[in-house]
């Protein structure tokens, strides 16, 4: 008789215990893997960091090119609030010796006319108008210096007088100096001189009044008056010049 043929199906009981046991022999040692796993992990040496003593060096390559360049920087920032300093010195000194040469200057040009530097006698003259703010008042310095060329050598007298100029409200006002000066000077501030003299006086002017200009009369007692009409801008700076109108005595 020919072989029988293996069969092709198998008949087996099902064993769910011997399945439960497996399955819980599984759980049971899979805990015990892990901790089997870790200890050698913790055993076996660490493999080292490579170049870690060459980072170290160049770490502190590194902090010592900053502290360096913190230095520098500490340094230039001296350096430019000396440079500073340095500059604004130099420009305190250079306006200062801008005024210094403005003074000498117009110290040099009073001389030089009060001398004759230009070769000519000159007679009486007003040589600056200058007015300055009383604070907290209405009330205003006044300061007159009258000149006469020293080739002419007499002594001079006479009495000067300010007028001034404006606006009162809407409307053009004129102050003589009677309104201006007090009770011992309302006829005018006495001078007498040989070269030159400052004369001195103090006025108060209407609250609501806007000066423009200033009218000065110095009236010899002999001779030719000298007049002078000055902006009431140049008379708080002190700078007056030769305006149309103005008339200087003759010698």
């Amino acid at each position: 008789m020919p072989p029988r043929p293996p069969p092709r199906f198998v008949v087996q009981t099902h064993d769910t215990a011997s399945r439960r046991r497996r399955r819980l022999l599984l759980i049971a040692v899979w805990p015990l893997s892990l901790v089997v796993v870790a200890a050698v992990a913790l055993w076996l040496p660490q493999a080292p960091v490579p170049l870690v003593h060459n980072n170290r060096a160049a770490l502190k390559q590194l902090q010592a090119e900053n502290e360096q360049l913190k230095q520098q920087v500490a340094g230039l920032q001296r350096s430019q609030q000396v440079n500073d300093v340095a500059m604004r010195s130099l420009q305190d000194t250079l306006t200062e010796r801008e005024e210094q040469i403005s003074g000498l200057r117009a110290d040099l040009g009073f001389y030089s006319r009060l001398v004759g530097g230009d070769g000519q006698r000159q007679g009486l003259r007003v040589q600056e108008v200058r007015v300055q703010a009383v604070p907290q008042s209405h009330a205003w310095d006044l300061t007159l210096s009258l000149t006469q060329n020293v080739r002419r050598g007499d002594q001079t007298s006479g009495k000067a007088t300010v007028t001034v100029e404006g606006l009162h409200g809407d409307k053009v006002e004129q102050l003589d100096w009677t309104a201006l000066g007090d009770a011992a000077q309302k006829d005018g501030l006495p001078f007498s001189f040989k070269y030159f003299q400052q004369l001195h006086a103090t006025f108060v002017l209407p609250a609501d009044f806007r000066p423009t200009r200033l009218r000065i009369h110095a009236m010899p007692g002999s001779g030719t008056a000298a007049d002078r009409t000055v902006a009431w801008a140049d008379a708080l700076n002190g700078n007056i010049t030769h305006a149309q109108g103005d008339n200087d005595a003759q010698p």
